[in-house]
């Protein structure tokens, strides 16, 4: 599965959209004086860096590579602190393989989720009618919006195109 980030200007939408950004896990953890050991700073590091949305597994897998002795309960006591921290998202992309959960850091701003049916693909989509929409939907409620998460399954444009 890759990710790929899009806003409205990447896909010949108005060029007023906001780059989606991913403010530095480290420096927040730093900030908020927790501890910072080796492995806590390799899981950070791949998280943050990666292109791609990462499930505990594959996170597991990739810190492997650089720390053969890193074990499954440390990953997953790192992904609890990041997420009680409020410091990444976890994501249900249930569509995609089974009942996988998927980390990314937080993001400067809300986006929705493309994920194709087919190869996997995850595209991060930011738009001002998004926001709008938000807006609009606070106004007539009254509701405060905390959080928004939006996944749209489909067929990504490489797979459409295989597809004749």
């Amino acid at each position: 599965m890759c990710a790929l980030v899009a806003t409205e200007s990447q896909l010949g939408r108005s060029r007023n959209a906001a780059a989606i950004t991913r403010p530095s896990v480290m420096k927040e953890l730093v900030a908020r004086g927790v501890r910072i050991t080796p492995q806590r700073r390799l899981l950070v590091g791949i998280i943050q860096d990666s292109p791609r949305h990462l499930d505990a597994a594959k996170l597991l897998e990739i810190a492997r590579n650089q720390d053969p002795d890193l074990d499954r309960a440390t990953v997953y006591r790192t992904i609890a602190l990041l997420k009680d921290r409020g410091l990444i998202d976890e994501l249900d992309l249930m569509h995609i393989q089974g009942e996988k959960h998927y980390y990314e850091a937080k993001t400067s701003r809300d986006h929705c989720h493309l994920a194709c049916l087919r190869c996997g693909a995850i595209m991060e989509y930011a738009s001002s009618s998004f926001e709008k929409l938000k807006k609009e939907l606070a106004k007539q409620s009254g509701f405060q919006i905390r959080v928004v998460r939006l996944e749209v399954g489909g067929l990504c444009k490489l797979c459409r195109k295989a597809s004749g």
